[in-house]
Formats: C-alpha cells, sequence, structure tokens
C-alpha cells in the first residue's frame, strides 16, 4: 500500500473535532502575535484560578451605610396589568426562551440545564469549560438566556407596581437557588464575563425597584446577593474581552461593571470598578461607533444593543453625578439619529448583520427596540423629530424618566426641532434614498456599502456588500433575512450570512467573503461609495466591492441604485467587470408579508394594498424562479427571531455570463390606491 495513500496511516479524526481544530486554527489566523501571547495568559490565569491559587478568595464586609441615587422609577403613569401577567407567569415557574414559549426550567429553576436539548452542564471551572461544543453543554445561547435574569427584572417591576410580597419571594427563591446551583467560578455561567456582566445590569435594576427592604427585612438575603455582587464585579474586572473579541462584548461587560459600581458602592474595590468601567465606556463608545452613528460591528441589532447599554450607563451616572463627556453623549445622539433614517414609516428597521436576541433590562418586554429607543432619545436629546417618529411614549422611558415623562414627550415641538432626515453615512457605508418620507407613500431603500465587520474576525458582518433593502408605506417588500442560528445548526448559519441571503450579486455560488467558522471572516471583501446624489427628483448611489476579485479569473462588481421620485421607480444597474464564463445569479428577498406571483418578465409583489413590480434583467440564456421555503437548494427563508425561520418568497435571476456584463433590473412602487393587476400572471 503507498504511503501516500490516505487514510492508511491513521484513522480519520470523528467530524466533530475535525471541525473544532479547523475552527481553532481559523482563530489563531486571525490573531496577532501580541494577542496569542495574551490567550497564553489567559490560559495560565484560568489554570491558576481553577486551583485557587488567584482569583476571589474572600470578600470583604459591605458597608451599607450610604445609598446611591436610583434610575430606575417606579413611575405612576405605568399600567401595573402586563407586568403582574408575566410575574405571574415567572411566578407559575414558566419562562419564555427564545422561540421557546412557557418553558418549565423546574422549580426551582436547573440553571446548569440548556433546556431546548435538555443536556446539563458539568460543574467544571468555568473559564476552561468548552461552551462552542453542543455535546457538553447543548446551546449555550438557551442556556445562558435565563441566567442573565432578566426575568427578575419583571418579577421586581410587578413587586414595585403591588408591593405584594409573593413577587419579592420568588425573587429570592431564585436567586438563593442560584448561589447554590452556580458556586463562583464554576460551571458554564462563569465561562463568559459578558453574561457574568449582564447578570449585574440586570440585578442593579432588579435591586432598586425591591427596595430598602432587602437591607432591612431580609439582611441575611442580602448579604448572599451582595457575596455574589462582589464576585460578579471582579470576575468581569479579571476577564474583560479585549484584542479582537472587543466588539460589542467590552462594551456590555465596563456597563455591567459600571452599573453595579454605581449600584453597590459598599466595597472599597468599588471605586477601582467605576473607573475601570467609565474609561473603557468612554473610549468604548467612540471606537466601536463611527462619528455618523453607525455601529462598526455592521449589524443593526448591536448597534440598538449597544444603544440600550450606553444609554442606561449615561442616565446611572447623571443620577449620580458621574458625567460622561459631550463626546459620549453626541456618539449616542449619533447612532439614535441612524436608527432613525433606516426606521420607514412603519417602524421597520433592515436587519442588516447578526442578531442575538439576548435581553438585557428589558424594562417594557414587547416594545420595538429601536422604536423604543427613540423615544428615550426624544427626552434625552428633546428631540421632536424623533417624538414624530415613533409618535408615542413607552413604558421603557417612563421607567427611566419617572413621574412627568409623559408631560415633558407631550411639550416637544414636533415641527420646531425637526431635523432634515440624514441620507448618507459615509464611514458606516449606508446609504437612503427616498422620498415621502413618514407618509403613507413613502418609498425607502437602504442601500449597503459598507465594511463586513468590527476587527480581524469581524464576528457579526454578513457577506452582504452592496444589498439593500425596500419599504414602501411601511411596508418592507425586500429584506434582509435576518440571522437564525449562532453557535448551533452550521449549515444554517453559513447561508443566512453568506451572500445568497442578501439582495446582491452572487458569483459562481460563492460568497463575496470567505467564512472560517460560526464568527470568523478569513477573507474580508472591501466594499465602497463612489456616487451619491440627491436631490428633489432623484437619488443615485453607486458602489462597488471588491469580494471576487480573488477568483481565478477575477470580477469586480459595481451597483447602481437610482430612485426616480416622479416616477416611483427604482433603476439598479449591477456591472461585472470579468473575462471568462462565470454563473451568476441576482438575487431578491421578499418579505414574508408579501403576495408574490409571477408576471411577463419579472414579478408582482402586493402587500396591504401596495403594489410593486419589479422587471428583471432580459439577457439570452438566463431564467429566473421563485422559492419559498426550498431546504434543497436552502432558498426562500426570513428570520425575525433567534432560532425561528418562517418561509418567504425569494426571486433568483440566473445565468452563465461570459466578458463585461451589464444587469438592469426596475423596480416601480405603485401608490396606495392605485394598485391593479392588469397584467395576467404566468
Amino acid at each position: 500500500m503507498d504511503a501516500l495513500e490516505p487514510r492508511n496511516l491513521a484513522p480519520d479524526l470523528p467530524p466533530r473535532l475535525k471541525q473544532k481544530l479547523r475552527w481553532q486554527w481559523n482563530r489563531l489566523r486571525c490573531m496577532t502575535p501580541l494577542e496569542v501571547g495574551h490567550r497564553v495568559a489567559r490560559l495560565v490565569q484560568a489554570r491558576a484560578e481553577s486551583r485557587g491559587l488567584i482569583g476571589v478568595r474572600e470578600v470583604p464586609t459591605a458597608y451599607v451605610d450610604f445609598a446611591p441615587q436610583p434610575w430606575i422609577h417606579c413611575s405612576p403613569g405605568i399600567d401595573p396589568a402586563p407586568y403582574v401577567a408575566a410575574a405571574n407567569r415567572i411566578a407559575e415557574g414558566w419562562l419564555h426562551v427564545f422561540v421557546l414559549r412557557d418553558v418549565d426550567l423546574g422549580s426551582p429553576p436547573r440553571w446548569n440545564r440548556d433546556p431546548k436539548t435538555g443536556i446539563e452542564a458539568p460543574l467544571r471551572f468555568g473559564k476552561l469549560l468548552d461552551y462552542r461544543d453542543a455535546d457538553l453543554v447543548g446551546d449555550i445561547k438557551y442556556l445562558w438566556e435565563p441566567n442573565r435574569h432578566a426575568h427578575l427584572v419583571t418579577l421586581a417591576q410587578a413587586f414595585a407596581l403591588t408591593g405584594e410580597e409573593k413577587y419579592f419571594r420568588v425573587v429570592q427563591e431564585h436567586l438563593d437557588s442560584w448561589f447554590i446551583a452556580c458556586p463562583y467560578g464554576m460551571g458554564a455561567n462563569w465561562a463568559s464575563s459578558l453574561e457574568a456582566a449582564m447578570r449585574l445590569a440586570n440585578w442593579s435594576v432588579a435591586w432598586q425597584l425591591l427596595g430598602v427592604q432587602i437591607l432591612e427585612k431580609h439582611a441575611e438575603f442580602a448579604a448572599r446577593w451582595l457575596r455574589s455582587v462582589y464576585q460578579h464585579a471582579e470576575f468581569v474586572r479579571g476577564w474583560f474581552s479585549l484584542h479582537s473579541s472587543a466588539n460589542n462584548h467590552l462594551i456590555g461587560e465596563a456597563a455591567g461593571l459600571f452599573l453595579a459600581a454605581l449600584c453597590w458602592p459598599h466595597w472599597p474595590r468599588a471605586r477601582a470598578w467605576l473607573a475601570t468601567a467609565k474609561a473603557i465606556l468612554e473610549r468604548e463608545a467612540l471606537a466601536q461607533n463611527a462619528p455618523d452613528g453607525v455601529n462598526r460591528e455592521q449589524a443593526v441589532w448591536y448597534q440598538q444593543s449597544v444603544l440600550e447599554m450606553l444609554v442606561l450607563c449615561l442616565l446611572a451616572g447623571k443620577a449620580n453625578k458621574q458625567w460622561f463627556s459631550p463626546d459620549y453623549e453626541s456618539r449616542i445622539e449619533a447612532m439614535m439619529d441612524f436608527l432613525a433614517s433606516i426606521m420607514d414609516a412603519g417602524g421597520n428597521v433592515p436587519m442588516f448583520g447578526d442578531a442575538d436576541d439576548g435581553v438585557v433590562a428589558s424594562l417594557a418586554p414587547g416594545a420595538p427596540p429601536a422604536r423604543s429607543l427613540l423615544a428615550t432619545g426624544a427626552l434625552l436629546f428633546h428631540r421632536g423629530d424623533f417624538k414624530l417618529k415613533v409618535g408615542a411614549l413607552d413604558d421603557k422611558a417612563r421607567w427611566l424618566f419617572g413621574a412627568g415623562a409623559d408631560e415633558r414627550f407631550a411639550a416637544l415641538d414636533a415641527e420646531k426641532t425637526r431635523l432634515p432626515l440624514r441620507q448618507a453615512y459615509p464611514e458606516g457605508g449606508y446609504y437612503v434614498l427616498g422620498c415621502e418620507f413618514e407618509t403613507p407613500n413613502e418609498i425607502r431603500v437602504v442601500a449597503d456599502a459598507g465594511p463586513l465587520g468590527y476587527r480581524s474576525i469581524a464576528a457579526h458582518g454578513h457577506a452582504d456588500a452592496l444589498s439593500f433593502t425596500l419599504s414602501a408605506g411601511g411596508r418592507e417588500f425586500f429584506v434582509d433575512p435576518g440571522t437564525y442560528a449562532y453557535h448551533t445548526q452550521e449549515r444554517w448559519r453559513q447561508y443566512f450570512r453568506g451572500t445568497g441571503a442578501h439582495n446582491t450579486v452572487r458569483i459562481d455560488g460563492l460568497d463575496q467573503s470567505v467564512q472560517g467558522g460560526n464568527f470568523l471572516w478569513l477573507r474580508k471583501a472591501r466594499a465602497g461609495c463612489s456616487l451619491w446624489l440627491s436631490s428633489a427628483h432623484k437619488d443615485s448611489f453607486e458602489g462597488w466591492h471588491d469580494g471576487y476579485l480573488r477568483l481565478e479569473d477575477p470580477v469586480k462588481h459595481r451597483r447602481l441604485i437610482e430612485l426616480d421620485k416622479l416616477a416611483r421607480r427604482v433603476r439598479i444597474e449591477d456591472t461585472l467587470e470579468m473575462e471568462d464564463a462565470h454563473e451568476v445569479e441576482l438575487v431578491f428577498h421578499c418579505s414574508e408579508g408579501c403576495r408574490v406571483d409571477p408576471v411577463g418578465g419579472g414579478y408582482v409583489l402586493e402587500q396591504d394594498g401596495i403594489v410593486v413590480r419589479v422587471t428583471l434583467p432580459d439577457l439570452a440564456g438566463s431564467a429566473h424562479r421563485l422559492f419559498r421555503g426550498s431546504l434543497a437548494p436552502i432558498w426562500g427563508w426570513v428570520s425575525r427571531a433567534f432560532d425561528r425561520r418562517e418561509p418567504a418568497a425569494t426571486i433568483v435571476w440566473q445565468a452563465t455570463l461570459t466578458g463585461n456584463s451589464l444587469l438592469r433590473t426596475e423596480i416601480h412602487i405603485e401608490k396606495q390606491g392605485q394598485a391593479t393587476f392588469s397584467e395576467a400572471p404566468v
């Protein structure tokens, strides 16, 4: 037997082990030598802590003679009913965890069990536990989510609104059981400093709402809680996410530590927590968010999540005279401006990039996060245009601003403080084409010519260069299909972050950028805008990307998008510069709310009386198909929430093209009330 023949010297590695080794190699390729050294030092630190050589050994006495100023307020304008209903369900033992509704976690909850798979994670030292191993811990997102303890906030809200002791007793039962089931440093719930920080953030809100009776009537329970607070804060401070991992995780960790230092200033150590966390927040708010307000992760959900944390810290700091810089505040306002610009008249925002739906201090469950943030921004920055955008105040603003929030909101003049809509975000790479904004006849197109993501791994970016979304009259027609999966279901993870899952051109069935793992990109396409013009009659955007220049026969993709406002017509021209033959796919993902019918040369989309007509490129040898919920190949899906997908129409135009080519697509949007189906479906 030839010794060079594969598989003859040793058995092949198991698939999971091969996958793990491949991921580790790819992750290493994305690190600098400095980061490699840092990771080695962290491994030494973890092993030393696991042996008790370093880390938190004793928790000092908490001196509780000083009470900070609260930044959460039980406003008389809040209707208790939804909070009481939600708290009663939790008290009965039911929780919603992502797509799992009314999950019985046990009484008391089994904190180390994944409620989706039933796998019980081992109680090993957390920082040496491989939480990516689904055989070991299950789906770690499902395990972690209830351990963030956002449901304790709901129980505390019900207690604050009603004064009923049963809600306090459930909080006490859950926390005492958690302290026993998850001793310091042990198990999956001590594997991530971000998860520990999110618990601190939620605990700080619950502590304030439960009030001084914790210390006066339940001193022993308070002592147990404070002991864990100290351990959490020290853990977060010792395990900040750095180097290529210093993305939203670092902001979340700093936010949790900052809130803990303000809420529990009962140890001399809290001053160091406060100073460290505040310095990180000041630095990272500017580093991770471009001056134009776009979060550099290139993910709209993370834009909102980071905003939530930055705003909460800002308000907590103001309440306790810990002032942030004007640059910090102005960056928050710029981030809100971007959200307002991409939000259509129906309150929809594109789902560019990743979304994990994890809950942090959800003071108003069920409230659309973008609308809620803009309502908060209206009060925070006296922005009448934000008020006009959202229409009404939500409960989250009432919890944050207290009594008088409704009166302050009502007093904002939407016309006097209204600013022109910003349409160009060159640092973030997004451009908004549109007309008749905030009216029933609005057209809003958001074009993407931004970078893939943040830092070397671009963890939460998608291969979506030159994609776009389109809404009309506040109804979504062409959408970004979302995220769906994270640590598990690798095939779906690859699809939803790949080029085929976006409204752009795909060449030879390949992604524009090369995936190296669930949160890794090995080769990243560069993109940019070469033309932006906006007038009363026309908006024009042209962009480019170089993702397919890596092919043996390089392909350069340029896209022109023009909106003729009077004709209500969007013209898209895709120019492909190449020499040899390539398989070309032009993809349009439709909202799941659309009816889609084929007509001569294209398709008609209809939703709530609004009609959009699409005429596809007419080239020899081309064909087009409509997919809905297809598994082989995967086409025709939209994911509106983590781990949930539903069928939706996807239009795929295909052709084999040789040499330089031009693809012309026209999209005509009829005004409401003028829709007709004059063309017979074919």
